[in-house]
């Protein structure tokens, strides 16, 4: 190689080496990234102590559509380790006789007020309060938490009131009593986000004197979408500079555009409030110009006008048994709504937006089904009881941890005193993560909370 050649190479190794320290050292005197702490308020929630216990000669119903008539049911360390016709029994098992009782998988409930009401439940001065949360109104000791519980409710989605376009965070809990939100709420689980279409946004809005129209509240969603796009581009943007070893300021935080951030990244579920078939397909064709993800329609009384949609699109559908006729937007509901969505391949879900309903879901369920039967759709008990187990856990994102009786899965587990779809049945045990959390014939294990005492012997809420 000729000299001059050499050293033209050398002189240019070098200036890389210089350019790369300096930019190494420029990189070194950068502020840190900044990096939004996406779990602030994370869950204490520790799982009771529990011993290995079987459950035999039970009737079994697993929350997937399964049935057994006369099973085995075995958790340990928090799961459920066996399940079936024929299982073996570990040494050392607690045995409990389940002869002439029923099993099924804790009820969950996707759509509940039941601690946020307490505190008010909403702010309606905005149509866009995606920056509250709602694990900031809950009150651990909401009297009804016990009274979901005895009914064989063991989780709970906790949302805020449907007066805005845009409501906030709910917050998924498990039914245990604790000091704090904190200890209630369900480690890991994803936020849902609040939204809401019709009359509620339409009435509480006109009267401030704007969005009195369904396309005026569109308008409002698509703008706080495209808002929450540019804020999203701008931290993206930011990111890849701060990997790049660019020397880059991080975008002021909004916590309301972060939440809406959080649904664009697929972070955050949508959960929303709307009644009419039309609007639903609106909504749904708003999510695909975004491209974010509906989790359910809540309420969703005209569901069986678009079953086929919803099931195509992956979406499920929060329903009542029988409320309908109490608002304009509700006129067109029909009994049959449940079970038609069900019947159409979609994920059918009883949910109760009440904190009675809230304690007697079994029931709205077998009212569904007989619905259905008289129209002639039929379903088994335990293709029922999914309505009320693994498709609520589906639409709040837990399905792999909760909503079936599978072997891995938590053991949240009831037993019932007979068929759990009679209006005669109560739920005797209910385990949380394998521990009893409830014994109806003992009142020594009765959650009552202090707001309850003075009024409310042991034993006696029902």
């Amino acid at each position: 190689m000729k000299l001059s050649k050499f050293l033209r190479l050398l002189t240019c190794v070098s200036a890389a080496v210089i350019t790369s320290a300096a930019i190494s050292q420029e990189a070194d005197n950068r502020a840190p990234m900044v990096v939004i702490d996406k779990d602030p308020f994370p869950s204490t929630y520790m799982p009771w102590p529990s011993v290995m216990t079987a459950i035999t000669n039970a009737h079994i119903l697993t929350g997937d559509g399964g049935e057994i008539e006369q099973g085995t049911l075995v958790m340990d360390g928090g799961r459920i380790i066996a399940v079936g016709e024929n299982v073996d029994i570990p040494a050392g098992a607690q045995i409990i006789d389940g002869t002439g009782k029923w099993v099924t998988p804790g009820i969950i409930d996707m759509h509940s007020h039941m601690g946020i009401w307490t505190d008010g439940g909403n702010e309606v001065k905005s149509p866009n309060t995606a920056d509250v949360w709602g694990e900031h109104s809950i009150w651990p000791q909401t009297p009804n938490f016990p009274a979901a519980l005895a009914a064989g409710v063991t989780t709970q989605q906790n949302l805020p009131g449907s007066a805005n376009r845009f409501g906030g965070r709910g917050v998924t809990l498990k039914m245990v009593p604790s000091r704090s939100t904190e200890g209630m709420k369900f480690p890991g689980a994803p936020y849902g986000l609040k939204m809401a279409c019709g009359e509620n946004p339409r009435g509480v809005h006109r009267s401030q004197g704007r969005f009195a129209t369904a396309m005026g509240q569109f308008a409002g969603y698509r703008t706080s979408w495209i808002e929450a796009t540019d804020y999203k581009n701008a931290w993206d943007k930011y990111y890849a500079d701060y990997e790049a070893g660019k020397d880059v300021k991080a975008p002021k935080r909004d916590l309301k555009l972060e939440t809406l951030m959080g649904v664009l990244n697929g972070e955050i579920s949508i959960q929303m409030h709307c009644y009419r078939a039309d609007e639903m397909v609106d909504v749904i064709n708003m999510a695909k110009e975004f491209h974010y993800k509906i989790a359910a329609f809540h309420h969703a009384v005209e569901a069986y006008k678009i079953a086929d949609i919803l099931a195509d699109n992956d979406i499920c559908a929060g329903m009542w048994a029988d409320w309908w006729g109490f608002k304009l937007e509700s006129f067109d509901g029909i009994d049959e709504n449940i079970p038609m969505m069900a019947a159409a391949g979609g994920c059918a879900i009883v949910h109760s937006d009440s904190d009675t309903g809230g304690q007697r879901l079994n029931q709205e369920a077998a009212k569904a089904w007989a619905d259905g039967e008289r129209v002639g759709l039929h379903f088994t008990r335990g293709e029922v009881f999914k309505w009320l187990t693994l498709n609520p856990a589906k639409s709040i994102g837990l399905a792999d941890q909760i909503g079936s009786l599978e072997v891995g899965k938590n053991a949240d587990v009831v037993i019932w005193n007979g068929d759990p779809l009679s209006v005669y049945a109560l739920a005797e045990n209910v385990f949380i993560d394998g521990a009893l959390h409830y014994d109806r014939n003992n009142t020594e294990n009765q959650w009552i909370t202090d707001h309850a005492l003075g009024y409310v012997t042991a034993g006696d809420h029902q």
